[in-house]
This record gives C-alpha cells, structure tokens and sequence, in this order.
C-alpha cells in the first residue's frame, strides 16, 4: 500500500474496498455520469473490481477530509516517463463538498507528485465545454487551454465540445 499525500484539507490516500460504496452512489447519479462521460450505470461489484485493478502506468487516490470522510478520487493515468508526461483526473461528486477548497488542495498534491515524484514536464484534461465550472477549476489550478476537439463528446444524444488542457512542470506555482 502506498503511502498517503497529506494536504492542508485534503488527504490522497489508497483505495479501500469499503470506498466502493461512495463510488457506487455517486457514480450513478445523471450529472456526475454526464461529466465523467459513464454511459451505463455501475454496480457496487463493478466498483469493487475497479478499485483493485492494479495498472502500472497509473496513480490513483481516493481522497478524503482530514477526518478521513470520502470526498472524492483523484489519479494521474497514462504516465509516460519516456515522454515526461501524463493526465489527470479528479472528481469531487457531492455538491456539498464543492467550493470549499478540497479540490484545489487535492489537485496541488498530485500535480506536485507528477512533477517532483514522477519528474514528469507535462499535465493534461481534457473537460466537457459544458461543465464550466470544471473549465474554471483546472484554470485555478494553473491549466491552460490548448485545444478544442469540436463535437468530441457524445452524452445523452448530444454532442459537446472538449477542450483540451494542460500546465507545464516550469509553469506550476506550488
């Protein structure tokens, strides 16, 4: 089990099978499957496999308060040390839980992690247009756009675009 990351409100720490239920609830409800892109609704068992997938090329947390109360997950996928970079992901489902900073706190730890740990250069997202607030999230945390794949998303018969992100190692203020 690998260590935690602990921050000023937040703590990124290993996955627990008993995390599947929060995982379960939230990752049916129509909005959070509309940004996250999930086309079908998930099972507990479905969470419980996915939180012991072991992947090489990832680093994934659950995140949690300072009580250790479950807020969230977060995770760098697709690390690619021979090119120096990665993407992100984040998600802090319940809206009780936004707008208090425990975003911003998680998402500076594992920006840290990529650039100090991994030595990574380059962090992406890629965001649903129409989850402005996402858009906004990742801007405070230094992201910039780059792109934007016109009609790249498809949720519910409808298309949306999906802009393109990314902050660079040099470009990062800790």
């Amino acid at each position: 089990m690998k260590e935690s990351i602990i921050g000023s409100k937040t703590i990124l720490r290993s996955h627990r099978n008993e995390d599947a239920d929060f995982f379960t609830y939230w990752f049916n409800q129509p909005k959070v499957m509309f940004q996250c892109g999930f086309i079908e609704k998930t099972t507990k068992e479905q969470e419980l496999a996915s939180l012991n997938k072991i992947e090489t090329d990832c680093d994934w947390y659950t995140i949690t308060d300072l009580s250790d109360r479950i807020i969230g997950e977060a995770g760098l996928l697709r690390i690619n040390p021979q090119w120096f970079c990665t993407d992100m992901t984040m998600i802090i489902p319940d809206p009780n839980d936004q707008g208090k900073g425990y975003g911003k706190d998680a998402g500076k730890l594992l920006l840290s992690r990529a650039f100090n740990h991994y030595k990574l250069n380059r962090v992406s997202i890629g965001v649903v247009a129409l989850n402005t607030p996402a858009v906004k999230y990742w801007e405070s945390l230094g992201f910039i756009k780059e792109g934007i794949q016109e009609q790249g998303y498809y949720y519910n018969g409808k298309f949306s675009d999906f802009i393109m992100m990314r902050v660079l190692k040099n470009e990062f203020a800790e």
